[in-house]
């Protein structure tokens, strides 16, 4: 027996459910395949975070607010927990106050709703910042922050509303268009969308062997949940954030700040550590994150970049709890140039993957892209 539907979504991780989303939102009859009986690679592994204000000026930035705005719709729909707190990044050193200052500036006529908070405003709006050499702080009001092994149990649920067909533990075992054998079942489809994550190795392996993607490696912590009477407040993000995110490349004082942690701080260079803080619907507070890059991945944690980052953590915040309840390494692909990785191996094949460590912000935006390359 065949099975019919419009369009087939391969990978059960956020890319994949944002696309399986905005296609049966728009009246596709959709099928998505996950080979493992529910997803576990980085769309569980990582901080919930949808922050644009990280995303480079221009399009990026413009894609990332048009996918948080999708998201709004499908929260709403789906009735799924979110907090929508927005973002502090924190300056304890004049040179990250510099740095913020300036982006305060040409931020917002780009685009980004942000301003800058004196050192009593910032605690005022979170008493989880440490005050201690505190100078002030960025306050931008766009970062969503999601629970994401909730969102990733529970938006197939809205999906299955949407009269989407989930096979879950179901490898897809070949595309010849418009045949996709997965499992026992042969169905017959316009469409495929291939969001594997970093299996470079199962569909179309050539093309990824081509494309120059690699991986990322992300070790992360979490707290036990803190008191039910306190909560985090904004996602938090501190100076070592400020070299990673591209948003803040356009700040003429960032050189002075690379600077001093270069020397300072050459542990966190050499593993490319920042330190975010988010809050997970159990009150939890997730904590991270450093990254190793190549194409093979070390199976075993380092505890030194665990210390490392938890060092980084208390020069900015302040926990009721620092108990650690658990720790886990998450991988994602990454291309080395490119702020996500598009391809067409065949025809009426669309490969969607490598957002870079921003599936979560920017995962709804492309897959209206998407959506709009099959017409």
């Amino acid at each position: 027996m065949t099975c019919r539907a419009d369009v087939a979504v391969i990978g059960g991780g956020i890319l994949g459910l944002a696309h399986a989303c905005v296609l049966a939102r728009a009246g596709r009859k959709v099928v998505l395949f996950e080979r493992n009986a529910k997803a576990q690679g980085a769309s569980v592994r990582n901080f919930g975070m949808i922050w644009p204000v990280g995303q480079p000026f221009g399009a990026m930035h413009e894609l990332a607010l048009r996918s948080r705005a999708i998201w709004d719709e499908v929260l709403a729909a789906s009735k799924l927990d979110c907090l929508r707190t927005g973002s502090l990044h924190v300056a304890h050193h004049d040179d990250e106050a510099g740095v913020l200052r300036e982006f305060a500036e040409i931020g917002p006529p780009a685009g980004y709703p942000c301003h800058w908070l004196n050192a009593a405003q910032t605690l005022a709006m979170s008493n989880a910042v440490q005050p201690d050499g505190l100078r002030g702080s960025l306050w931008s009001e766009t970062e969503i922050t999601v629970d994401p092994r909730q969102i990733v149990a529970k938006l197939p649920e809205y999906l299955r509303e949407l009269g989407v067909e989930l096979r879950y533990g179901t490898a897809v075992r070949s595309i010849e268009l418009p045949f996709i054998e997965a499992g026992g079942e042969r169905w017959e489809v316009g469409a495929a969308i291939v969001c594997g994550g970093d299996d470079f190795e199962t569909l179309y392996p050539e093309t990824f062997a081509a494309s120059g993607i690699i991986r990322c490696k992300l070790q992360m912590l979490r707290t036990v949940p803190q008191p039910s009477n306190w909560q985090l407040g904004p996602a938090l993000a501190a100076g070592l954030t400020l070299r990673f995110y591209k948003a803040f490349q356009q700040c003429k004082t960032l050189d002075a700040l690379k600077a001093r942690i270069a020397a300072e701080k050459p542990a966190y260079n050499e593993w490319a550590i920042h330190v975010l803080a988010s809050q997970a619907a159990n009150g939890a507070i997730t904590l991270g994150d450093s990254h190793e890059y190549g194409k093979e991945i070390d199976i075993f944690n380092k505890t030194l970049l665990d210390d490392l980052i938890l060092k980084e953590a208390r020069v900015f915040l302040r926990l009721p709890s620092w108990e650690i309840a658990e720790r886990w390494y998450g991988v994602y692909p990454l291309h080395p140039e490119k702020p996500f990785f598009e391809a067409q191996p065949a025809p009426g094949v669309h490969l969607v993957t490598a957002p870079g460590g921003s599936g979560m912000t920017l995962s709804f935006g492309l897959a209206e892209r998407t959506m709009g390359a099959l017409g």
